[in-house]
């Protein structure tokens, strides 16, 4: 759990998602010496602050969006949402501008519900504020800030280690409207004739989808992918031996809303482990669920 303590800690708000980027490249140059393939790596000009790791001949491409939820700070003392975070007068955010670090409390008007900070000094406007990481992990879960999607970008890197042919596509402002993943999908689909996607993404636990009971194959969300996509890989799955759980939602969504609106065929599925806690500091799954995950990713590069 080291790599996914060390991307919890990691800053990188949607829009400010080059702290993110340059780590992944450090990683990926000092890791992939031990992988099975050596990828193509796409990058820096013409993608922004994206990553395009392309293996063998691919067939699949995975998304794993990089950036996280937040707050920006507006004028005076007054902070707005970067994303859906969640608010609670208490939560500790950290941060740095021109003055220094930065380790305020979040404060919530009970009566109008504005958002402001409470610290030593007034903190320059436009300066991104994210949750304190207080990373814990015990025998069977891990909790911390940022599991949705640190966790997901986790799953993506383990699943490079042995990937030989596929495309792993890390996506920013995800978060807050997406915005990469149409340019994205234009040139995998254009260079490279790939169409089928899955979205390495974490997903909540509610009514229905249970901690400790496997990866979540979402059926829907606010989104429909095609059923018979989504068939091979319930099949995958099921002959794999792989616990899963489905997911049916009437709301919500991914990166998948840019294949789904996009110019090109692209099919896709929302795949990845549920979590309880959405959106606070103290985002919790188990790691049975995170397991499960990879396991599945594992065999759907292969199979699909």
């Amino acid at each position: 759990m080291d790599l996914l303590r060390t991307l919890c800690q990691l800053a990188a708000p949607a829009g400010n998602e080059a702290p993110m980027t340059e780590f992944l490249l450090k990683y990926i140059a000092q890791q992939q010496s031990s992988w099975r393939v050596q990828p193509q790596l796409l990058a820096g000009e013409g993608l922004q602050d994206c990553i395009i790791l392309v293996f063998g001949k691919p067939r699949t491409a995975v998304f794993a969006h990089i950036d996280s939820i937040g707050f920006t700070v507006r004028y005076g003392q007054e902070l707005v949402r970067i994303g859906g975070p969640r608010a609670e007068s208490g939560y500790r955010l950290v941060g740095h501008d021109a003055q220094g670090p930065i380790d305020c409390t979040l404060t919530v008007d009970e009566q109008t519900g504005e958002l402001s900070y409470e610290f030593t000094r007034q903190i320059e406007r436009g300066t991104e504020l994210t949750f304190y990481c207080d990373f814990r992990e015990t025998a069977t879960t891990v909790q911390s800030c940022y599991l949705d999607n640190r966790l997901g970008v986790w799953n993506a890197l383990r699943l490079a280690e042995t990937l030989e042919n596929g495309i792993i596509a890390f996506s920013c402002w995800e978060e807050h409207g997406g915005g990469s993943v149409a340019y994205l999908a234009k040139l995998i689909y254009e260079q490279y004739g790939v169409h089928q996607a899955l979205i390495s993404d974490i997903t909540w636990v509610t009514e229905g989808v249970h901690a400790g009971q496997g990866v979540v194959i979402s059926l829907r969300d606010s989104l429909i992918p095609r059923r018979s996509y989504v068939e091979k890989i319930r099949a995958i799955a099921r002959a794999a031996g792989i616990p899963h759980q489905l997911e049916v939602e009437g709301s919500g969504g991914s990166d998948a809303k840019e294949l789904q609106h996009g110019a090109q065929p692209w099919d896709w599925c929302f795949v990845g482990a549920p979590e309880d806690h959405v959106h606070s500091p103290d985002e919790l799954v188990n790691k049975q669920d995170s397991a499960s995950m990879l396991a599945l990713y594992q065999e759907l590069l292969k199979k699909l």
